[in-house]
């Protein structure tokens, strides 16, 4: 929806209002066309139900809209006597049309002082959650969001059951676009596992239906930050295609502040020239320093004769690698059944007798149950994840003859953006160079060039595209160049041979833009494998995600903050009693 036709739509609601409620005004000792005049109207209104002026405001903010006009319908039916329970749900249940029964039916009468303290606990109670829900719904979608690390793209430098706070003012909140959501919640309600707002595209001609006329345009609201490079950054994932996270289906589009959050290192800003050469990133040709606190990962063959040990790996506190376990019958249907059940790999899928498992192993119990006489398979060359700290102390232990990084060579296809290898034969360690695209930035377009931009130009900026032969239609016209309408930028995981990334699915555009990772307020061992096998590391906990140096945790002076308060609170309690 464009901003004239929601000026259009803010009218209609406003006779909307000025019809259902103007003699009410009335019986208020206000004037009927005080009803009438936007904004000035729910002024005269919170006057009307005694409730402060500054809630007009809250009536502007989208999806704490959602919660506030609900209660400002049932504060105004209470102001003319309404309070049953009963008369409660009909102004609910009828979305307030129930105010224009009363407007035109019922002779009430305007209760002037009444009372504003709930008439029950129960009330009371309601009333405290609903404004407790509008106040973290505030901070939530303008301030900062709790998120977790669910994916090992940034291990180790955010690690899987890393719990972060997220800015969302750095770089300025994005304000909602998707009006009809509920709060507090991304894409999913829990427990029901629905979609948590009302939006609907058709996936075979991505036309939407009346419900997305009511999406607001792209706004951000001032930050005192911008994206720059070495920045880890929160971003809507561009092509997402995942129904809830983790449950992926073809063909699902959803709007942009709905769709999954991922959160990468921002390595390529707009105006840029990126290539990654032999795993190493190249800003207009100059190798991209990362911050001193990033500890990037590649796979690494490690050699030995002896073979390369799991036990030795692990003491030297190496644990990205899989361990490969052999029986000497094939399983049974029931033992493939539980073995899958619980996670592991079998090999070779007609007959298996071979599991596979990440470096934490078999769980001995589950072994015990199903009766397996298994044995380890020690090779002499074992594939592992490591930062170059991990490969010093590996080589420097004296166990292995040699670690050799793993490289996809220049020239390989390797399933990287834009998914085109008779052009672009680019992998994950060989990529580029290619132009992050800035707005206002002109760049040539032909056959060639437009797998590059296509995306951009269809889905980012909602142009039609078709490619001819040799030429190149946007918007049914043929095109020769094309200037970008809003910046972009190249996001990439730490873990690189492990994250899916821009080398995968392209360019970030600046209205996916979240939020900046600031504080790691709790982190736990074992995130995957159940809450009982949760394990806190302590030395992570109230960290700060930014910044040079090693994190210095800051959970005591949080400790000492909480303890001088419930003391403060104490004491003035007991004053506050001797006092009365």
């Amino acid at each position: 929806m464009d901003g004239t036709q929601w000026i259009i739509f803010i009218l209609i609601f406003q006779v909307i209002h000025f019809l259902g409620t103007w003699k009410l005004y009335i019986k208020a000792g206000r004037k009927a066309w005080e009803a009438a005049i936007p904004i000035y109207n729910g002024i005269v209104l919170m006057k009307i139900i005694n409730r402060p002026w500054w809630w007009v405001l809250l009536l502007f903010i989208p999806i704490i809209n959602l919660l506030m006009f609900p209660v400002v319908w049932v504060e105004t039916i209470r102001s003319f006597g309404k309070n049953s329970l009963l008369e409660t749900w009909a102004v609910l249940l009828t979305l307030g049309f129930y105010i224009y029964y009363l407007n035109y039916v019922e002779d009430v009468t305007y209760i002037e002082d009444r009372s504003l303290t709930p008439r029950t606990g129960l009330g009371e109670w309601v009333s405290s959650i609903v404004f407790a829900i509008v106040a973290a719904t505030f901070v939530h979608t303008y301030f900062i969001q709790p998120y977790v690390i669910p994916t090992g793209s940034l291990e180790r430098t955010l690690r899987i059951g890393d719990f972060l706070f997220v800015s969302k003012f750095h770089y300025g909140a994005r304000v909602p676009m998707t009006t009809l959501a509920a709060p507090m919640v991304h894409d999913t309600l829990p427990l029901i596992k629905r979609r948590s707002y009302l939006a609907d595209v058709d996936p075979a001609t991505y036309k939407t239906s009346w419900i997305n006329k009511l999406q607001l345009p792209y706004l951000r609201l001032p930050g005192f930050n911008t994206v720059k490079k070495n920045d880890i950054v929160v971003f809507s994932l561009p092509s997402d295609t995942l129904v809830q996270f983790f449950r992926a289906e073809k063909a699902v589009k959803k709007p942009i502040d709905k769709k999954s959050n991922y959160v990468k290192r921002c390595v390529g800003t707009p105006g840029d020239s990126l290539a990654v050469i032999d795993g190493d990133v190249y800003i207009d040709g100059e190798k991209l320093i990362l911050s001193d606190r990033a500890k990037p990962m590649y796979h690494y063959m490690a050699y030995s004769k002896k073979g390369v040990s799991s036990k030795m790996l692990l003491e030297l506190g190496i644990d990205d690698f899989d361990r490969t376990y052999a029986s000497n019958n094939q399983l049974s249907a029931g033992q493939i059944n539980v073995l899958k059940a619980n996670g592991y790999q079998l090999f070779p899928k007609n007959a298996p007798n071979v599991i596979i498992t990440n470096s934490k192993g078999l769980n001995p119990a589950l072994i015990q149950s199903l009766r397996l006489s298994l044995r380890e398979i020690t090779d002499r060359k074992r594939m592992v994840n490591m930062t170059q700290e991990m490969v010093d102390v590996l080589r420097q232990s004296g166990k292995v003859d040699s670690v050799v990084k793993t490289m996809d060579p220049k020239g390989v296809f390797v399933g990287a953006f834009p998914q085109k290898p008779n052009f672009y034969p680019w992998n994950n360690d060989n990529f580029g160079p290619i132009y992050i695209p800035k707005a206002g930035a002109t760049v040539e377009i032909n056959y060639r060039t437009i797998p590059l931009y296509k995306k951009i130009i269809r889905d980012y900026e909602y142009n039609d595209v078709k490619v001819s032969g040799q030429k190149v239609l946007i918007n049914g016209k043929e095109a020769n160049s094309y200037t970008f309408k809003q910046d972009y930028y190249w996001m990439m995981g730490d873990n690189r041979d492990s994250s899916e990334d821009s080398r995968t699915w392209g360019y970030v555009p600046a209205n996916h833009i979240v939020g900046k990772p600031v504080f790691l307020w709790m982190s736990f061992d074992n995130f995957k494998d159940g809450l009982s096998n949760w394990r806190p590391r302590w030395n992570r906990v109230f960290t700060t995600v930014g910044g040079s140096g090693e994190p210095v945790s800051y959970r005591w002076h949080f400790v000492g903050v909480i303890v001088a308060w419930i003391l403060f609170d104490f004491i003035r309690k007991r004053r506050r009693k001797k006092s009365d």
